[in-house]
């Protein structure tokens, strides 16, 4: 994978999330482009000669420049997808905390910032429309679905705003806040959520909201956004950690392998039911490490937007 450039990351980086998205994408087509994958146009097809009265938006300026004639660029799989982004900025997001060299280390709301920052690249590049939505215990951000250039580095800035400055201790509300995006998209989209799924909220609640988007007729992709070593597999030495609630601010001392096989079993239980009721409703769910890169995620978008029909 691309692990070298993903150990680049870091908070201070992430302040450029237009130059990170561009080099995550470039990386990515130049390794779809080497694969068996096909059936998705990331750059034009080819050139045909522009007719007059048709839209200037798809004329190729470089190509008049050298030949002065005028050609347009026809792309393939071109589609009214539309596409809202929706990102947990609860206090749970900004885990881990913690600095190597000096050098504070990208936490889960910086792997997600920028995922959905490549995902709105790629749909630009697609020509396809994207909306932003950002969540903690209340909708603080939510974006109609545009194309434009101008409207993606409106996100990208609050994508930045909302790394570079930080509301810690921040709850979560999952639920009502999708009910709230629901009611707000009326036209059929293809919702993507990045979320650590840490709430405290019945499970049964949250799968209503999802639902609420599913009776909708919209789509749902759910990236269950994790740092596996530690919150799914409980990696920590043998010894005493103070563990700090990054929601309420409760702190506790105590020893990991003392709790380890209780904290196991929770995790476990609620992880297998959200992936079950993800299956049972049609959901699309991915567990999204934030040590394993962006290539994965890329894919799975792709590979749902050739299923969709929008």
């Amino acid at each position: 994978m691309e692990a070298s450039f993903f150990d680049q990351y870091n908070l201070k980086n992430l302040a450029n999330l237009e130059l990170l998205a561009r080099q995550v994408v470039e990386g990515f087509i130049i390794g779809l482009h080497r694969s068996p994958f096909h059936g998705f146009s990331v750059e034009f097809a080819e050139h045909r000669i522009y007719n007059q009265g048709e839209p200037t938006k798809n004329i190729d300026w470089k190509v008049f420049a050298r030949t002065d004639r005028l050609y347009s660029k026809r792309y393939e799989e071109e589609t009214n997808l539309r596409c809202q982004l929706v990102i947990d900025c609860s206090g749970s997001m900004y885990y881990p905390e913690g600095h190597i060299g000096g050098t504070q280390m990208m936490n889960k709301l910086g792997f997600s910032a920028l995922a959905a920052a490549s995902l709105m690249n790629l749909l630009k590049k697609q020509r396809d429309a994207f909306g932003l939505s950002l969540f903690s215990d209340h909708l603080e951000i939510h974006t109609r679905a545009k194309g434009s250039t101008s409207h993606y580095r409106l996100l990208l800035h609050q994508l930045e705003q909302r790394i570079t400055q930080p509301k810690l201790g921040e709850d979560t509300n999952t639920a009502a806040v999708l009910h709230e995006i629901a009611e707000r998209i009326h036209r059929r989209s293809l919702v993507i959520l990045f979320s650590d799924m840490f709430e405290q909220a019945d499970t049964d609640e949250l799968f209503d909201a999802l639902l609420h988007l599913k009776h909708s007729k919209h789509e749902v992709i759910l990236f269950h956004v994790v740092e596996k070593n530690k919150e799914l597999l409980f990696d920590f030495e043998s010894r005493p950690y103070l563990f700090e609630d990054t929601e309420s601010g409760q702190k506790i001392r105590l020893n990991p392998k003392d709790v380890k096989q209780a904290y196991l079993k929770k995790v476990t239980e609620r992880t297998e039911r959200i992936k079950l009721e993800c299956l049972h409703h049609r959901i699309d769910y991915y567990e999204a490490d934030i040590r394993a890169g962006y290539t994965d995620i890329l894919n799975r978008f792709l590979i749902k937007r050739s299923r969709m029909n929008i």
